[in-house]
Order: C-alpha cells, then sequence, then structure tokens
C-alpha cells in the first residue's frame, strides 16, 4: 500500500510539473483579477466618501449659516471693478470715459468714472495697489504737449513720485492700468505727450499694465480707422477683451518675440504692437520712447540704466555701483585738476561748475539753475503742506512751517561720492573751489525768484490752500541740503548773513570732510553733519571721500562740531548690509562731537531692530522692552514716518528736557533772528547758544503720544483720523 501511495504521488508531481506553465497562466489571471477589483472597489469608496464629505460640509455650513456666524468661501475675485480717469479740455475724452464705462457696465463689473481734477493721487492712488481694480486713464495732450487744466495737478504729482526716490521705485506695484491718449499728430513735436508720460511714469513705479498703450489721433489723414472716435472704438472693444480675461483670471498670453527664453518686458511690447498698429511713423521714436527699451530684468529695477534723471532706493546700493562706473571716470578728469600745472589750473579755475550736459540732467529732475554753480528746487513737503497735509519731518521735530521753505545750494559739488547719493553722483566733485564764482546776492535774489515762480503754479490746484499759498511767497526757513557741499562755497558766511538780514532761518548740512569752514562758519541756525559710517574702512566703503586724509578731516570735523554754540545734528543713515551694525562705536562718535540731536535715517522694515533702538535708553513710551543703553545722555523724543521707504528718529540730548519733563526741541526762529542780528551787528562779540532759542515740543510731535507724531492741522488727519508715524511702517 506503501509503494502504490509513493507511486501515485510521484505521478501527481509529474503531472504538476508537466501542466505547469497552465498553473502559472491561471494563477497570474486571478491575482490581477484580485488586485483589479480591489482598485475599484478603493475607487469607489473615495468618491463616496468624497460626495458623503462635501455633503456633511455642505450640511455644516448650512448650518453655520442658519446659526449666523459664518458665511461659504467666497469665489476669487481677480477684478473688482474698474476706475475711468480722464483729462479734458474739451470734453471728448470725458465722453469717451461715459461710453467705456456703460461698455464695462455692460460685463456685471463696477465701474466708477473720474475727472482727474477731482481726484487726489496723493492719498488715495497707492490704494489701487491692493484693491483689484484696473485703471483707466484717458488723457488729451493739449497747448505744446502739455496735459489738460483738469489732468495738470495729477500729472505733476506723477511725474515727481516717479522722480522721487523717497517714493521708492514699487511705490505702485501692484496697479493695474490701461492708457488712451487723445491728440493730433499734425503736432508732431507733441503727439500724445501726456498719454505717453503717463505710461511710462506709471511704468517707472512699477505699475502693470493690462495691454498696450493706444493713441487716438484727431488727424484724420493719420488715424489709422479715419477718426479719432474710431480709434477709440478700436482701442475699446480690445479692452473689454482684455478685462474679461483678466475677470477669468488668465494671464497676458506671450507674444511669441522672446529674447533668451524670457518674454520681453511689456514696454517692449507695448513700444513694438503701438508701431506696428500704426505703421511705425518716425515721431512714434521719440526720447520719450526710450525708456520702454529694456529686458525684463532691467524693467524689474523701474529705471534706466546710466540714465542721469534715473531714481534709485537708498536700499540697491549694490546696483548703484555698478551704474556710477562711467560717471566716475568722466569725474576722476576733473579731480585730476588739482595736479595740473599752474597755468592749465588758472584755467580750470575760471571754468564754469555747470556743464551744458549738467545742465540739462539737473533740469530735467526739476532743478531751477542759479548762475553756474547754485540751484533751488521744490521739495515735495512744500507742496504737501500748501495743500493742507503735513509737513516734513523738520516741521514735526523743529517746528519749520514746510510750505515757506526753501530748498537751495550754494555749490553743487561735493568732495565725496557716496554710494547712497541721492543724485546718483551727476554733480560735479573736488577737494577745493576751483571754479567761477557767483556773488552771494545774486545766488539769494535768483533763488528767491525761482521759489516763488514754482510756488506761483499752485495757484488754482485742487486742495490748495488761499492762505498757506499767500505766506509761501515769503520764504521763512532756507534748507540748504538740497545737493552737493554748501560750506565749500567760499562767500557761505556773506550767504548766511543775507539770509538772516531777511529773517530766513538757514538749515545747513555738511559731509564732514572741510573742519576748517566749520570752524569758521558764522552762526546758523541748526548746523547738520552726515555721519555715514563709524570706522574708517566704513565711511571709505560708504562716502568714497576724495581726501586722502579723509578719516582725519572727518574726526577733526565732529570736534569743530562741539566747539559750535549754535543747535548741531548728527545726521545718520543707516542701511542694510552697510552700517546697521556698527551702532556700538558711534556713541565715541557722539562724544566726540557732542551734537544736540541726532536723527536717524532708515528702511521702515530695519526701524525696530534692537541694533538701531538701542542708540537710545530703554525707556520707550510706547514699548516695554527693554534695550541696552548705547547712549544713556540721549532720548527718543520724535518719531516720523518719512516715506514707503524710509522713517526717521529724533534723539535729543537730556539738556533740552525742562524740569517739568517737557521738551524743547523745536526752534523759536523770532528769537534766532534777534539774536544773530545782535551778534552780526557788534561784530561777532555777543554770541549766543542753543539753549537761548528753543521752544517746546507740542505733545502731537513726541514719540509716544495718542496723536503719533501726526499735525492737529493736517486735513488727513482731520478727515480720516488716519496717524503718519512709524508706527503704520
Amino acid at each position: 500500500v506503501s509503494v502504490d501511495m509513493w507511486t501515485f504521488f510521484q505521478a501527481c508531481l509529474v503531472s504538476i510539473w508537466l501542466h505547469r506553465f497552465y498553473i502559472y497562466s491561471v494563477t497570474a489571471f486571478g491575482v490581477s483579477l484580485w488586485i483589479a477589483m480591489q482598485f475599484l472597489a478603493t475607487k469607489a469608496k473615495r468618491k463616496d466618501e468624497k460626495s458623503n464629505g462635501n455633503i456633511l460640509s455642505s450640511e455644516a455650513v448650512e448650518g453655520k449659516l442658519v446659526n449666523g456666524y459664518t458665511a461659504l468661501p467666497a469665489k476669487e475675485v481677480h477684478v473688482a471693478g474698474v476706475k475711468v480717469f480722464y483729462g479734458s479740455q474739451t470734453g471728448t475724452a470725458k465722453r469717451f470715459a461715459k461710453a467705456l464705462a456703460e461698455a464695462v457696465i455692460s460685463l456685471n463689473l463696477p465701474v466708477e468714472v473720474i475727472s482727474m481734477g477731482d481726484y487726489d493721487p496723493d492719498d488715495c492712488l497707492a490704494e489701487e495697489t491692493t484693491s483689484r481694480n484696473v485703471c483707466v486713464f484717458l488723457v488729451a495732450t493739449y497747448t505744446d504737449g502739455q496735459p489738460t487744466e483738469s489732468a495738470a495737478w495729477f500729472c505733476k504729482w506723477l511725474e515727481e513720485a516717479a522722480n522721487d526716490f523717497r517714493f521708492g521705485k514699487a511705490y505702485l506695484k501692484g496697479l493695474r492700468y490701461a492708457v488712451f491718449g487723445l491728440g493730433n499728430s499734425v503736432y508732431v513735436d507733441h503727439y500724445n505727450t501726456v498719454g505717453r508720460n503717463i505710461d511710462r511714469w506709471l511704468w517707472m513705479l512699477s505699475a502693470s499694465r493690462i495691454m498696450t498703450r493706444a493713441e487716438g489721433d484727431c488727424n484724420v489723414v493719420q488715424s489709422k480707422h479715419g477718426s479719432i472716435e474710431a480709434d477709440f472704438e478700436a482701442w475699446k472693444t480690445k479692452f473689454l477683451s482684455r478685462l474679461q480675461a483678466l475677470c477669468r483670471g488668465e494671464k497676458k498670453p506671450c507674444s511669441g518675440k522672446c529674447k533668451k527664453g524670457k518674454c520681453k518686458s511689456q514696454g517692449k511690447q507695448s513700444k513694438e504692437s503701438s508701431d506696428q498698429e500704426r505703421g511705425a511713423p518716425e515721431y512714434e521714436n521719440t526720447e520719450a520712447e526710450e525708456l520702454f527699451e529694456t529686458t525684463s530684468e532691467e524693467e524689474a529695477d523701474a529705471e534706466e540704466t546710466g540714465g542721469t534723471s534715473s531714481v534709485i532706493d537708498v536700499e540697491d546700493l549694490g546696483n548703484v555701483m555698478s551704474r556710477m562706473k562711467k560717471a566716475e571716470r568722466e569725474h576722476e578728469l576733473e579731480e585730476g585738476a588739482g595736479g595740473m600745472s599752474p597755468g592749465r589750473k588758472e584755467v580750470a579755475e575760471r571754468r564754469e561748475m555747470i556743464t551744458a550736459a549738467l545742465r540739462d540732467a539737473l533740469t530735467k529732475q526739476g532743478y531751477k539753475l542759479i548762475g553756474s554753480h547754485s540751484g533751488v528746487k521744490l521739495c515735495r513737503w512744500t507742496k504737501s503742506m500748501l495743500r493742507g497735509r503735513g509737513g516734513c519731518y523738520k516741521h514735526t521735530f523743529y517746528g519749520i512751517e514746510s510750505h515757506r521753505c526753501m530748498e537751495a545750494t550754494p555749490s553743487l559739488a561735493c568732495a565725496n561720492k557716496c554710494v547712497f547719493c541721492w543724485r546718483h553722483h551727476t554733480n560735479p566733485v573736488g577737494t577745493e573751489w576751483r571754479w567761477k564764482m557767483d556773488q552771494p546776492e545774486m545766488i539769494l535774489k535768483e533763488a528767491l525768484e525761482n521759489h516763488q515762480n514754482m510756488i506761483k503754479q499752485f495757484k488754482g490746484v485742487a486742495g490748495v490752500r488761499a492762505e498757506r499759498l499767500e505766506e509761501a511767497m515769503a520764504a521763512k526757513h532756507c534748507a540748504l541740503s538740497l545737493v552737493g557741499e554748501p560750506i565749500m562755497y567760499p562767500e557761505i558766511n556773506r550767504f548766511l548773513r543775507l539770509l538772516h538780514q531777511r529773517g530766513i532761518s538757514s538749515f545747513l548740512v555738511t559731509n564732514a570732510q572741510f573742519p576748517d569752514e566749520i570752524r569758521n562758519l558764522e552762526p546758523v541756525t541748526q548746523l547738520y553733519v552726515s555721519v555715514d559710517a563709524s570706522t574708517k574702512e566704513s565711511l571709505k566703503k560708504i562716502d568714497r571721500p576724495l581726501f586722502k586724509d579723509f578719516w582725519q578731516r572727518f574726526l577733526d570735523s565732529l570736534k569743530a562740531l562741539s566747539e559750535k554754540q549754535q543747535r548741531t545734528v548728527y545726521r545718520l543713515t543707516l542701511v542694510k548690509a552697510w552700517n546697521v551694525d556698527e551702532l556700538r562705536a558711534y556713541a565715541d562718535l557722539v562724544s566726540l562731537g557732542k551734537p544736540d540731536f541726532i536723527e536717524v535715517k532708515v528702511s521702515c522694515t530695519e526701524l525696530f531692530l534692537p541694533s538701531v533702538l538701542s542708540l537710545f535708553p530703554p525707556h520707550f513710551p510706547t514699548y516695554r522692552v527693554l534695550y541696552e543703553q548705547t547712549l544713556p545722555e540721549v532720548a527718543l523724543v520724535c518719531a516720523f514716518k518719512q516715506s514707503a521707504v524710509l522713517s526717521c528718529l529724533l534723539g535729543a540730548n537730556a539738556v533740552f528736557q525742562e524740569v517739568d519733563g517737557e521738551w524743547c526741541t523745536w526752534i523759536d526762529y523770532e528769537r534766532f533772528q534777534e539774536l544773530a542780528r545782535a551778534h552780526a551787528g557788534s561784530g561777532g562779540s555777543r554770541p549766543f547758544t542753543a539753549a537761548d532759542y528753543t521752544a517746546r515740543t507740542p505733545r502731537w510731535a513726541l514719540f509716544g503720544s495718542s496723536q503719533r507724531g501726526f499735525d492737529p492741522q493736517d486735513v488727513r488727519y482731520q478727515r480720516k483720523g488716519r496717524a503718519r508715524d512709524v508706527s503704520g511702517c
């Protein structure tokens, strides 16, 4: 039996071996079928769970809605609405604006039609960067390429914002816009100038075009569609199509004309598209369009490489270094004048400081040049206060009336080439005066005349207060800090005496390279020294002075400052990665110069770093944080948000705090003029000190006050109660 069983078992094994391939196939089929069934079952289960989850979620949300404490998730809104701005003289642009608004309404989008004359860009335009609105500008070009009366202020403000480093190159980043210009090609030199300028200025402030700028032509011969109305209708159709795409969240498709794998800038595409549509007439290729000829990387910088009128933020120091090399080589030729032979040097001394190229560059930047080496310019804070808004930081810190302040310089030349120079080294450089010299009487006379002429331009501008306009015609303060080194001017003392004789206070800024001139300087209302670094190495890196003995001159200048009897100020500009981390070393410099005040200008993003606040004692009115005492004799008194980029802090010596605890950082200007006249009349035998003309600082200007540095007379404070202080950074 055992033998039979073994034989049977062997027969089975042999049979299995002989039919193994069939067995393998059946097993594989079974496993595959099982896997497929498991996959389908799992998929069906997940689908059921998702469906049940949605039902439960919907029921839960509905339940919460019934209880009144939540809402359904909102659908993402890509376009919240459209704002149509128009500047019209004859009514055409206004008519087009209303027609466009009706078309937008048909797309079920909110729309607002706004006359530029009734709109305040200073208050409202920046809000469009986050509003998700699309801004459309329909602007006509009037006589001699000027904007219409209703658009004049808007254009003036936008131009100055685009060319003012204090706004920052990304001031309007996030604003979406389109421009349609109205013009007449018969006037070749000024054809659609206003539309092109607005497009360029918005682009310089990092606003985003949603489509190519279009230009309507009143000249039926040159108009592509036969009339300006037809030009507008053609553009309107394209705009509505683009608007619908934006509402769907679509991005602008690539034009297909790419360079090195990257799309060209919008400006480049705009110009090319415009040239194709208009047949690229010659007047399209004007200098105004050159700014758009950039790559996408260059457009991110929002400025023209190497341009003389471009503006760079204080923080963008790395980019500045490469862009000023050409200017450095040119200025090195001027620096070599010190090694000339006596005959050649005498010729060099007789030449004018302002060359034709420099005159053109500075004029484009808004300077009113005087004679051969001086200039004056209207400060944006002057314009702000004319319109009932707050003044500059000097208003908060020292009580000046910003609308009555003249910003000027008797010397455009400087002995430094600072990396964060706000004029990009377009001004001359030198270690001594070697140019023709104008008389101070002429300089002051023309400075006041130019200042008054610039003030007169604000007559009739929306928001300008008549009483302040009248007051502004008589300058009360002069800030000698426009550009260059005013103390280089050989007749600076005569110039100061002339200012004081006219009852004009003086705020003079020097870069601490002329110690003898500081010692010989007659009394000024307030003397500033720019302290840009605290060590020899960092000063050389940041200020790049021309003097070989710059460090000794720097220290001697601070010592000379300590000998002055009038108000003195250290002005610190702190820049990330350059001098923010050296603040401990500044304590020694403060002990050397013994300034009455310390102004710290710093980026808003760095304002509350412990390394910055450690300049002041640990007792801060609005912060219960203790910081290391670096300067125990200096207290943080005032703070001011200067722009979206910069803020300014004021530290004052304890001697300016009265017994009752009140601070006296403000200036009694009438008293100063009395003292200055008595000093001049006595031949200098009647000296006076800073304590002789102080005034109490109002509570609204103090750091930590309930009004947080906001002037109660500011119309924005009265209207909205918003505070412009460092807490807004």
